[in-house]
């Protein structure tokens, strides 16, 4: 399948999700805070009293990611392999956090896929596991770290 047809794909799902959950801030936030419960410790420091703001514009990038990998790799890619290193860096935040509120954000939207449609999951599973597999690799641009 082209890079071309996974996109239309991609927006089919994420239309779908749209229309289906609205706002996926808070059930992904949920989700990533369950598995990562220290995290909510990094998000109420860095966001103070605009929390909920901070856990919007996080989850809008994750969606970004999501929706832009299959049309513009490169790009995802380049703003990712800064901004994971900046994250773990400056705010304190480290790689499985932002790994783990991609992930979150990516299930909320996956649930919305009908199990019978086994291409658009296929499709989606292979975003996902190339996301997870470029955060997980990003570790090797913070400065200090051991690759």
């Amino acid at each position: 399948m082209s890079e071309q047809a996974k996109n239309v794909e991609v927006e089919t799902i994420l239309t779908r999700a749209a229309e289906r959950a609205g706002d996926i801030t808070e059930p992904a936030m949920a989700i990533f805070y369950q598995r990562f419960p220290k995290a909510r410790e990094s998000f109420a420091h860095h966001g103070g009293e605009l929390i909920h703001n901070l856990e919007g514009e996080m989850v809008q990038q994750a969606l970004y990611c999501l929706m832009t990998w299959f049309e513009s790799t490169g790009e995802v890619e380049l703003m990712l392999r800064g901004s994971v290193p900046h994250h773990c860096e400056t705010l304190n935040v480290p790689p499985e956090y932002y790994q783990g509120l991609l992930m979150a954000t990516a299930d909320v939207v996956q649930s919305t896929i009908p199990t019978e449609n086994t291409q658009e999951l296929a499709v989606w599973q292979e975003l996902c596991d190339s996301l997870a597999d470029l955060i997980g690799h990003s570790s090797q641009y913070i400065v200090g770290a051991t690759a």
